[in-house]
């Protein structure tokens, strides 16, 4: 058995495990994108069904407020406006909080990303 390999030899086996790695590689995004899909699913569902609880809550609490400031002799039509305006504002605040979290960047698989670069810089390394 020659224990001398040629160039060629070499350099097809550095592109058949570099093909390699890079297929495992997407496998692992794949999977990593998965994974965060699932989190993301589990994470709305809750979300979902706290809200239908909270809504009924919040009518109640709001209506109390309205009638906590005609107690204090605000008539009933300003105290609903006043409520309701600081509820657009809490609401129009928590909803761009939301959809912030809920951006591409912060589902984008970032592991398999940076495994991705390093193993491009060992491939790009190995060939010089």
């Amino acid at each position: 058995m020659d224990t001398q390999r040629s160039v060629f030899d070499l350099f097809g086996d550095l592109v058949d495990q570099t093909s390699t790695l890079f297929r495992k590689e997407v496998q692992l995004a794949k999977a990593e994108v998965s994974e965060k899909v699932g989190q993301v699913g589990s994470a709305v569902s809750s979300v979902a069904i706290g809200a239908v609880f909270m809504v009924a809550a919040l009518v109640i609490l709001l209506q109390a407020a309205v009638y906590w400031l005609d107690y204090l002799d605000v008539p009933p039509r300003f105290g609903a406006l006043i409520v309701g305006i600081i509820v657009a504002i809490i609401g129009a605040v928590l909803l761009k909080k939301g959809t912030n979290a809920v951006s591409a960047a912060n589902l984008a698989p970032n592991r398999t990303t940076e495994q991705l670069q390093r193993d491009a810089a060992v491939v790009k390394e190995k060939t010089r």
